[in-house]
């Protein structure tokens, strides 16, 4: 067997795109994945991605190690970020391709299933409804979030649907428009500086109080900072939200002995690192033991690196929870990572999202009760639609 082509399919997501990679082999066998291809304004992973198609073509999909390994080795002055992305995306599809040839479930091919179904948290609670609120009334036909009553009635929503846990962001009520805050990765005004400063810290603890009210004492809470902190405001808020009972406090930095000062300071549990790329680079926030809960993102490292970081994690009883905010394909790829680790805390996933993303794969996600069945179709569980992709083409933003 032989990787003859690949491709890729980008599709209208509302405010974003969804980016699939198709790999087909020279017996018909087709492997897909889904990646992110949304940020990183120096270039991207889908231009990046025919270069290394071409490196690839002619090879055993099924030897997916020796193939990420050596386009890793041709990367190496050049590691991490974009790169680690497409060769990622790479795996993946080989990953998906592998385990339809042998007819199992791509967990199979790492001694799983550890579990037949994952916990969710509803991801973004009320953020979206803020930063897209037009999109919301308009196209969706959602509420937009207008006040912090509002937010604890969303709380409330997810309990009825029957999520134990949810995520949110910092929120602003304190214009005559609500805004959502910058997580520290895009220009704005205080993208250099990151000062926390009083006002936002009382921001976030309104929210939290909000979320809490609404899904009550023992649901899981979570609130993402992203990059929007340094070292001495990720220290403040961690003090500052201790009260909410957190099921951890989620902040981003590329400094372990910083995240390790944050995490003894604190009595709030710490996730964080869904920003780095690879087993190198997670071990000395594991030395240092600086997080609670490992933030793993298996479309930017790859299911195979992730399941490597995970039991790196677990060695350090370090627990793990996949990032994952696209569509159901990512969704999907997550579950399988999940149920072939032992060390899963929880998994991420979008809600309030377009209804035709599920339309995008043969066999959208099972969930009940809060909870993803775990697939047992061979691969990731399912196939691209493409007809169903090709019917949203992307729009100009």
């Amino acid at each position: 067997m032989r990787i003859a082509k690949i491709e890729t399919l980008p599709a209208d997501a509302g405010w974003r795109t969804f980016y699939f990679l198709k790999l087909t082999t020279d017996e018909g066998l087709t492997g897909w994945a889904e990646y992110i291809d949304n940020f990183g304004i120096g270039g991207s992973v889908t231009a990046l991605l025919p270069r290394y198609a071409g490196v690839v073509t002619g090879m055993d999909p099924r030897a997916v190690g020796k193939i990420g390994a050596s386009l890793r080795g041709m990367t190496q002055l050049a590691t991490g970020g974009l790169a680690h992305q497409a060769i990622a995306t790479i795996e993946n599809a080989c990953l998906d391709v592998k385990a339809k040839a042998l007819g199992v479930p791509v967990h199979s091919l790492f001694g799983g299933p550890t579990r037949d179904r994952m916990r969710l948290y509803w991801s973004h609670l009320g953020s979206f409804r803020v930063r897209h609120g037009e999109f919301f009334e308009k196209v969706l036909g959602r509420p937009r979030l207008r006040s912090l009553d509002d937010l604890t009635a969303l709380g409330k929503e997810a309990i009825a649907r029957g999520f134990t846990a949810v995520k949110t962001n910092p929120l602003f009520f304190d214009g005559p428009e609500p805004r959502m805050f910058d997580g520290g990765f895009a220009l704005g005004p205080k993208l250099l500086d990151r000062n926390i400063d009083g006002p936002t810290i009382a921001a976030i603890t309104d929210v939290l109080g909000a979320v809490r009210a609404g899904i009550g004492k023992t649901a899981g809470l979570m609130i993402d900072l992203n990059f929007s902190q340094r070292i001495e405001g990720m220290r403040r808020v961690a003090k500052a939200v201790e009260p909410y009972d957190l099921t951890w406090l989620e902040i981003d930095t590329h400094d372990p002995e910083g995240l390790a000062l944050v995490r003894r300071s604190t009595s709030t549990p710490i996730g964080s690192l869904e920003g780095i790329h690879g087993l190198r680079t997670y071990r000395p926030f594991f030395e240092q033991q600086a997080v609670d809960v490992a933030i793993v993102d298996p479309a930017w490292n790859g299911v195979l690196e992730s399941y490597r970081i995970a039991a790196l994690a677990d060695a350090y009883e370090v627990q793990v929870a996949p990032h994952n905010f696209c569509g159901d394909l990512a969704t999907l790829m997550s579950a399988q990572l999940c149920a072939a680790i032992p060390n899963c805390r929880i998994m991420e996933y979008e809600v309030d999202d377009v209804p035709w993303k599920h339309d995008f794969v043969t066999h959208p996600p099972v969930i009940e009760k809060g909870e993803l069945v775990i697939p047992t179709r061979p691969g990731w569980g399912a196939d691209v639609n493409e007809e169903a992709v090709r019917a949203h083409p992307v729009k100009p933003r």
